[in-house]
């Protein structure tokens, strides 16, 4: 079910919303005339955000919060009703994350990322889902990355939350069917490699300079599949249709899009400069209130490569399915 209101006369809250995805998002919902209500660590970038969507005609409420304390995610929930009336939606998209082989990565820190990433979308979906309901209804949104479909070496902590988030948002969508709260909707969006300062800010286990594979689309691509998403709700989209493509090319062949998805990484992820190890944004907060990374060259390059991983994954699915069916075929005569 879609918002039982225009988006002129909606509340959004937005948690991590001082810098990439998030912001783009509360500037595209700004645009509309929605009321934003900006989460994250970083009061000065939020305050940032605040002003600019002001200016782009929606009224902003700044609420300082750690996603990882369940007290402060529904303090936040209270806020966003007290000052807006109610919430007619919610954007889970708070994330961090920890690179690096699984065996080099400190517990401590793939612990953060499950408590960022996973819990905090859990605690999220907690504090959302009664003003949701006392609203008559609306739309909940987590930010899952397609990796909660398909995975890449070096990201261990984060492919496991966002597999989480995606099986979390089936289990509640499911629930809230059964139970007679269908005018609630959850939606999970996927996007692909996206710019933005993420990658800059991740904890580094790697000694290398981490960048996204490309192809790497604007963060406003993610932001206006989730405006679409609160105005017509579906279980999932894709944002960036190489998301799309890879995912279909792991239902088809999964063993062989795991090496080829091994190598890809391998030789596109990693930058030139060299990189003391370090926890980046894991424990402290140094979001820029910028919603791009600067990596919009990586739009164009390594095209012909990306271009070649498909045609060989889907070629070789190609190749899977029609020799499953000759098999198949050949067992009934």
């Amino acid at each position: 079910m879609p918002l039982s209101r225009s988006l002129d006369d909606a509340t959004v809250v937005i948690t991590g919303a001082s810098s990439g995805i998030g912001t783009a998002t509360a500037y595209a919902l700004a645009r509309q005339g929605a009321d934003v209500v900006l989460a994250a660590r970083s009061q000065d970038a939020l305050q940032r955000v605040a002003e600019r969507c002001r200016e782009l005609g929606g009224r902003a409420l700044v609420v300082p919060t750690d996603v990882t304390d369940p007290e402060a995610v529904v303090r936040l929930a209270a806020r966003a009703a007290a000052q807006f009336g109610r919430i007619d939606a919610w954007v889970n998209n708070a994330a961090v994350s920890a690179v690096g082989l699984f065996d080099e990565i400190p517990v401590e820190e793939f612990r953060r990322v499950v408590e960022v990433n996973l819990l905090g979308t859990v605690y999220g979906t907690k504090a959302a889902l009664p003003w949701l309901g006392a609203a008559g209804g609306g739309v909940l949104v987590n930010n899952a990355s397609v990796l909660a479909e398909v995975a890449m070496p070096y990201q261990s902590a984060y492919n496991a939350t966002k597999h989480g988030i995606r099986g979390l948002a089936d289990t509640v969508r499911q629930e809230l069917r059964v139970t007679g709260r269908g005018n609630i909707s959850i939606c999970t969006v996927l996007p692909a490699s996206i710019d933005t300062p993420f990658f800059r800010h991740v904890a580094n286990h790697t000694g290398r300079e981490m960048t996204p594979a490309p192809p790497v689309y604007p963060p406003e691509v993610v932001a206006e599949t989730i405006v679409r998403l609160l105005r017509r709700p579906r279980r999932e989209a894709y944002a960036g249709g190489v998301g799309r493509l890879i995912a279909l090319q792991w239902r088809l062949a999964p063993a062989l899009v795991e090496r080829l998805l091994a190598w890809y990484t391998r030789r596109t992820q990693f930058g030139p400069g060299v990189r003391l190890a370090s926890s980046g944004n894991v424990f402290r907060a140094n979001a820029e209130a910028e919603p791009v990374g600067g990596w919009h060259g990586r739009r164009r390059q390594l095209v012909r490569m990306t271009a070649a991983f498909g045609l060989a994954a889907v070629g070789t699915a190609v190749g899977t399915a029609a020799a499953m069916t000759r098999r198949s075929r050949t067992e009934r005569r």
